[in-house]
This record gives C-alpha cells, structure tokens and sequence, in this order.
C-alpha cells in the first residue's frame, strides 16, 4: 500500500461544518439566558476560540465564566449551567455522521488502513464523541482542547503519527481546509487532500479556510477509496 494510514479532519470533513444562522441562534439563546447583550457577548466568544480549542479554557463554563468577568455581568451557576447545556447540545446534534461516512470508514477499516482524527475543537466534542457512531472506525483521535495545540501546529500532527506509528509520509489527510490545516499537513510531510463537497451550505461556518488550495482535491468522501487504489 502507498500509504498506512488516513487521518481526517472533523468539521467539514466526516461531519457537516456549522452552519452560521444556527450557530449565531444559539449564541443569541445563550446570551438571552446570560442576560448580557448579544454583540459583546458573541465578539467575545469567537475571539475565545484559541483558548477553547487549545484548552486554556478546558470547557465552555470556562468561556462562559470568562465572558461574563469580561463584560463586568454577575451571573448564577444556575445560568451558567443552562448556557453550558444549550450550547452542549447543539454539539450532539451537530457531530452526525456525513453521507458516505461510515461507508468509506467501514470499508478502509477492512482494508487494513490505520483511521485516524485530527480536530481543532472545543472540550464539548471530546464530551460527545463517545455517543456518535464513529469511536469504533478511529485508532487514535487527537483533539486539540486536550493536545493543547491547534493546526496547523506541526506538534498536532506528529501526535496523531506517533500513535498510530507510521511515519507522516505515510499519511493521507484529508479535510475542508479550515484552520489552514492541508498547509499544515503538507509541512509535515503528509499528502494533504482537500474535500469541498459541491453541496455543502453556503452558510457554512468555518475558521481560515484555504480557499486557493492547489493540491489535490475531491468532492466526495468516496473519492478518498479512489485515491488510495
């Protein structure tokens, strides 16, 4: 085989990416049940997304605490909790499986292919994760709220290498190109391929997506089966 192992990326990827009206609509919920004004308090979250994803803040209460101390708002663990709760949830729902997932993974699984995940999240995913359906496809997952770095740091990737033993040449990556992640992988030593699938919501929510990609690329989770033989 050309190559060991497959690592993905997670948003945009094996699941759908947020999209940006529900992701503002929960952010509006949590505010409301904060009871602080909405632009500040969704500035401040989005400028918080290197502390959720690196684990300064090791969850969401942290942010949410911190939002608060920052807007000068005395609020309840009562609130703080159902704010956790609301934005809690709206992760489960969102970490499904995209068509073709589980397909392609069953089947690189029986091929004999290390699988593995490379996530720029929050603490909330690593919380859920164990109730989807994909803990049985992955050998290693690193997220990066408990790596304590985020791509494209070259550190997150040689952690998901390390555990699966191979070396990084010997990995395909695949992902949606957010976080300048395929940049990152390529420094590695990975083959880094970009997956944009044409039907994909325009309401797409995403950080630093490379959009001048020049490698190659696929729109279909299928594609990566095709790329491999």
């Amino acid at each position: 085989m050309k190559y060991k192992a497959v690592i993905f990326d997670l948003f945009g990827t094996i699941i759908n990416n947020f999209t940006r009206s529900e992701y503002e609509s929960v952010l509006a919920e949590m505010a409301v049940i904060l009871n602080v004004p909405l632009a500040d308090f969704q500035r401040l979250w989005l400028a918080s997304f290197p502390q959720r994803t690196t684990g300064v803040h090791p969850d969401q209460y942290a942010s949410i605490e911190y939002i608060c101390r920052e807007l000068g708002v005395k609020v309840s663990k009562a609130q703080i909790e159902h704010a956790f709760q609301v934005r809690l949830e709206y992760t489960r729902r969102s970490v499904k499986p995209r068509p073709e997932a589980l397909e392609v993974l069953t089947q690189l699984k029986k091929e004999g292919y290390k699988i593995g995940l490379i996530s720029d999240c929050s603490g909330a995913i690593p919380m859920v994760w164990g109730n989807t359906p994909f803990p049985p496809f992955f050998n290693v997952t690193v997220f990066s709220c408990v790596a304590g770095v985020k791509k494209p740091d070259p550190r997150i990737y040689r952690m998901a290498t390390e555990s699966l033993g191979v070396k990084p040449q010997d990995c395909l990556y695949i992902g949606d190109g957010s976080s300048q992640e395929l940049t990152g992988a390529r420094q590695v030593g990975m083959t880094p391929v970009l997956i944009r699938d044409p039907n994909d919501s325009p309401d797409a929510h995403y950080i630093d997506r490379e959009e001048n990609w020049d490698g190659e690329a696929i729109s279909s989770l299928r594609e990566v089966l095709d790329l491999l033989r």
